[in-house]
């Protein structure tokens, strides 16, 4: 099994909306891949909560697929591809990191 695990930072506001409404925006689109993406075997995420350090990233996913070639259909995905572009006009950083469990 392969892990992809994604954190994103959120602009404070985008779209002409707050950070905490695109948080929850993102994560609902995220978490709607999941029976969509025929590959994606499993997607969690998170928000970073209130009370947590201020310079912690604002979302976190943990995706888990097959492989790495399930992996790239995931990311090649059209479902997926419209979650990235919303996602870049809200984030204002990504760290990733995939790893075979």
């Amino acid at each position: 099994m392969v892990k992809h695990i994604v954190m994103f930072e959120f602009l404070e506001s985008a779209g002409g909306r707050s950070r905490e409404e695109n948080l929850v925006i993102a994560k609902e689109r995220l978490d709607a891949l999941v029976g969509v993406v025929p590959t994606l075997l499993s997607c969690q995420v998170h928000i970073n909560d209130s009370q947590a350090a201020k310079s912690n990233y604002h979302l976190v996913l943990e995706a888990q697929c097959k492989d790495f070639e399930a992996l790239s259909q995931y990311v090649n995905h059209p479902a997926h591809k419209e979650v990235v572009k919303f996602l870049t006009t809200v984030k204002s950083a990504r760290a990733c990191v995939d790893y075979v469990e």
